[in-house]
């Protein structure tokens, strides 16, 4: 029990550069604390006993914001950084060294028994808003961008982000959207754009099409014996002004 303290002490020094010492983390972490009361609930939901695991896991979100239900099961090393709003399912299975953000939700995604929330593999980075929903797998070395919504499984070694989540850069690089799709990396304000990569494409089509019509126009014009300045003109000519009607 101690052992595991520990890391979990020494996960937050080492992910969070503002915590200054141990006294300060024990004292004021609200993630931290709720991660400790959520293993005494734990213990006691594995036992059989659901009404005070209860109490206690309700206790713990009173005082810090964050809800994790009884049920959850959770490695070493995991560290819930500010914590408000963060939701964690009780079918939900956390791995070791993963680190959560503000808002997260790890949820179902529908009222049937059994196994409803995801598993999150080692070494995950979930950042701020974030939600994952459903029973799948995240799988180890994991970033997900803020605001994003997971709904299926992500293998290893992978950054996902948007709405739904889409997979961008896998085993170090970056996926093309035509194609298919130990330390912790929390540089979650590094993460690739797959929208602006759309929107980027579709500006450079849409300059190659207009490029095409003009020289279209201009080789017909050519056939016509007629300049562009002339077509101008006649177009003016054609249009309606006010009071014509």
């Amino acid at each position: 029990m101690f052992d595991r303290l520990r890391k979990d002490i020494r996960a937050v020094m080492e992910r969070d550069p503002a915590a200054k010492s141990v006294l300060e983390v024990v004292l004021c972490y609200p993630g931290l604390h709720a991660v400790l009361m959520h293993r005494l609930a734990h213990g006691f939901f594995r036992r059989g006993w659901f009404v005070i695991a209860r109490l206690i896991s309700q206790f713990a979100r009173f005082i810090t914001g964050i809800e994790i239900h009884p049920g959850a099961r959770i490695g070493e090393g995991f560290f819930i950084d500010h914590g408000s709003g963060v939701v964690i399912g009780e079918t939900a299975e956390i791995g070791d060294n993963v680190t959560v953000y503000q808002g997260v939700t790890l949820g179902g995604t529908g009222k049937e028994k059994g196994k409803r929330h995801p598993t999150i593999g080692n070494n995950v980075m979930i950042s701020a808003g974030a939600k994952v929903l459903g029973s799948f797998t995240v799988g180890d070395n994991v970033r997900i961008g803020a605001g994003s919504v997971v709904l299926k499984a992500v293998p290893s070694d992978c950054t996902v982000v948007g709405v739904p989540g889409k997979i961008v850069v896998m085993d170090g690089h970056k996926v093309d959207p035509r194609q298919a799709p130990g330390e912790v990396n929390l540089r979650h304000d590094q993460l690739p754009d797959p929208v602006t990569d759309v929107l980027v494409c579709m500006h450079k089509s849409i300059e190659r099409l207009e490029k095409r019509v003009r020289e279209l126009e201009d080789q017909n014009l050519q056939l016509a014996g007629l300049r562009r300045e002339e077509l101008t003109g006649c177009r003016e000519r054609c249009f309606l002004k006010d009071g014509d009607l």
